[in-house]
């Protein structure tokens, strides 16, 4: 007969749980029971289970601070070599982004980079990057190929990917994006080029590297039946797809994704009242990037109040990458979601979590604080839900847990407690000075 794994007691913690009726879920004087990687019982600390105190093993303290679930950056293309600097300053003296990737600019120049680099090399560069995330309490992870634009250089990518949250030990998932951009050998030949990539991805899928299928729909992108076939391919071999749609323009490809289920719609600056309702009734995820359209200079605004009457759920998202969001903080988006698209505090904690979540398929055990879930959860230094989308340029994240485990830590002295039970305290205690 098998023993029950014990339990570790986190306590002292104010959560904001996102699961439940009040603003945030909040829940003050509250604690977590994690059993491995996993949370097994969520609530008020007085009223913790008499039968289960005789099972926890470990008792940690979180010193009275803002406890979340882990945050989810469900959009970010983290794997790739090189740089765009340059072009920030062409744009910077006019030059649009359509002109730039037409004179062989953008995503290109992004794809000779990461073509010339190995595998080694393209890993070290991507734990670089999801190491910045995660001491922002980001805990889940979507990369997307899409810097290789071949065979070869596509799954490695993805297998970087796939690398980057075993070395981290959080949650990755892959997105297979080679309908990112026309390389330069198929000139010319954009349908030859759908084909191939459709041709891609049974081997990707076969060899676990892909979670989801991506692309690329707009005026510097494919068009929609070219899109479609991407998508026929992905369904066949049962993927999940999400869009790349309307960013610059409006090609409806927002309702084709939605046809075929889509999990999410990004940027969607250019979002049509059509593509609003098929989204609705999809349920699919409007994905928000305020990043690149900071960056970009953008001036069209993504519909947020349409998205909000028609009930579709908005996630936030950094959308690193080196061309148009060179940025490593989902911190920083969550502040511009708000400041630039007028999301309120909860709505940008919502689309970091729980939304963000069920863009990557994965609400049913991520982005919430409830039991059942996946143990992921961020301790910080503090005193309110609403700050996590009004400071930047700071992390205030004191401790990031990770299927059970502190994965990042700033600043914590740990004791042994009087029942001999390994139990953690803190010296600069955070109690909140205000309840949601």
């Amino acid at each position: 007969m098998n023993t029950p794994a014990p339990l570790t007691l986190w306590q002292h913690a104010h959560l904001a749980t996102m699961d439940g009726a009040t603003p945030y879920g909040w829940q003050p004087d509250g604690a977590l029971l994690t059993q491995g990687d996993t949370l097994r019982w969520v609530g008020a600390l007085a009223e913790l289970p008499a039968a289960l105190r005789p099972r926890i093993g470990h008792e940690i303290s979180l010193g009275g601070r803002l406890v979340t679930p882990g945050l989810i950056d469900a959009h970010t293309h983290l794997v790739y070599a090189g740089d765009r600097a340059l072009e920030f300053e062409q744009r910077l003296q006019g030059a649009s982004y359509e002109q730039i990737a037409r004179a062989g600019g953008g995503i290109r120049s992004t794809v000779a980079a990461t073509r010339a680099a190995d595998e080694q090399r393209l890993l070290a560069l991507a734990l670089g990057r999801a190491r910045q995330l995660l001491a922002e309490g980001v805990t889940t992870l979507e990369i997307k190929s899409g810097y290789g634009l071949d065979a070869a250089t596509e799954a490695r990518c993805l297998r970087v990917a796939r690398g980057v949250g075993q070395a981290l030990g959080i949650t990755v998932r892959t997105t297979s994006l080679g309908a990112h951009a026309l390389p330069p050998e198929f000139d010319g030949r954009p349908d030859d080029y759908i084909a191939a990539v459709a041709a891609w991805l049974p081997a990707q899928a076969a060899d676990g590297l892909v979670d989801a299928v991506d692309a690329f729909c707009d005026t510097i992108g494919f068009t929609p039946e070219q899109t479609r076939r991407v998508f026929d391919a992905a369904q066949a071999l049962g993927l999940p797809v999400k869009l790349h749609a309307e960013q610059l323009s409006n090609q409806e490809g927002a309702a084709l994704a939605a046809g075929y289920g889509a999990l999410s719609c990004d940027h969607i600056e250019h979002l049509s009242d059509r593509g609003i309702a098929a989204m609705a009734g999809a349920g699919t995820v409007a994905m928000l990037l305020p990043t690149a359209f900071y960056f970009l200079r953008d001036t069209r605004l993504p519909p947020v109040q349409a998205l909000r009457q028609a009930g579709v759920p908005m996630a936030v998202a950094s959308d690193h990458n080196p061309g148009s969001s060179p940025g490593l903080s989902l911190l920083l988006a969550m502040n511009m979601a708000c400041t630039l698209f007028r999301l309120t505090p909860e709505e940008a904690l919502a689309g970091t979590t729980v939304h963000a979540a069920r863009a990557l398929g994965l609400q049913a055990t991520h982005g919430r604080l409830a039991a059942g879930c996946r143990a992921d959860f961020v301790a910080w230094n503090l005193n309110h839900p609403a700050e996590l989308a009004y400071w930047f340029g700071q992390r205030p994240a004191q401790r990031v847990v990770a299927g059970g485990r502190t994965v990042h830590l700033a600043g914590e002295a740990g004791t042994t407690g009087a029942t001999g039970t390994t139990c953690t305290t803190d010296t600069d205690a955070h109690p909140p000075e205000t309840a949601p």
